[in-house]
């Protein structure tokens, strides 16, 4: 009973990752067009090949199971999606990348939290095969945040930069947007 339990759980949890990543293939090309940084870009670009990699192992371990990956909503990864949304719209140029890597970066974190979870179940039900495919796309999952942690160093400094010159405009830009989600 037990076992069943936690196999359930288990497909849950998949389900979940599953509808987060489908998320993302959608999210991930208007998080790219709204870079300022052509590095910046490239990553959100290349990390939109790696998450339809992502679907792809999910619905492997799906078939192997003879389950559907459909019918949950991730309603963490909805939430993060609107974050980066809103970063979208609130702010320009360098210090919208910024605002577009933290956005970027709590996706990660999630999904990291999501794919550890599931490889500690898939190992639990003796799922090595699984435990694999997951394993592999967490350590891209982790890959990924360090390289847009090394990208936050350099576009950090070009936004403080841009901040510097230009205090009144970005200000006048923030009051303009949060006086706009007030009403």
């Amino acid at each position: 009973m037990a076992h069943q339990k936690l196999k359930e759980l288990y497909i849950d949890e998949l389900k979940d990752l599953f509808n987060a990543e489908s998320q993302l293939v959608k999210a991930l090309p208007k998080l790219a067009k709204a870079a300022d940084s052509e590095d910046l870009r490239a990553g959100f670009e290349k990390h939109l090949e790696q998450t339809k990699g992502h679907v792809e192992r999910l619905e492997t371990i799906f078939k192997s199971m003879d389950e559907n990956p459909k019918g949950k909503k991730c309603k963490g990864m909805e939430g993060l999606v609107e974050e980066g949304s809103e970063a979208i719209e609130e702010y320009e140029g360098s210090v919208r990348d910024v605002a577009l890597i933290g956005a970027a970066q709590r996706v990660e974190h999630y999904e990291m939290a999501g794919y550890g979870t599931a490889v500690a179940l898939a190992k639990q039900l003796d799922e090595d095969k699984h435990a694999s495919l997951l394993e592999k796309t967490l350590e891209e999952e982790k890959e990924t945040d360090a390289e847009l942690t090394a990208l936050s160093e350099t576009i950090n400094a070009e936004a403080a930069e841009q901040s510097e010159e230009e205090p009144a405009a970005t200000s006048k830009s923030h009051r303009k947007s949060s006086s706009h989600r007030a009403a």
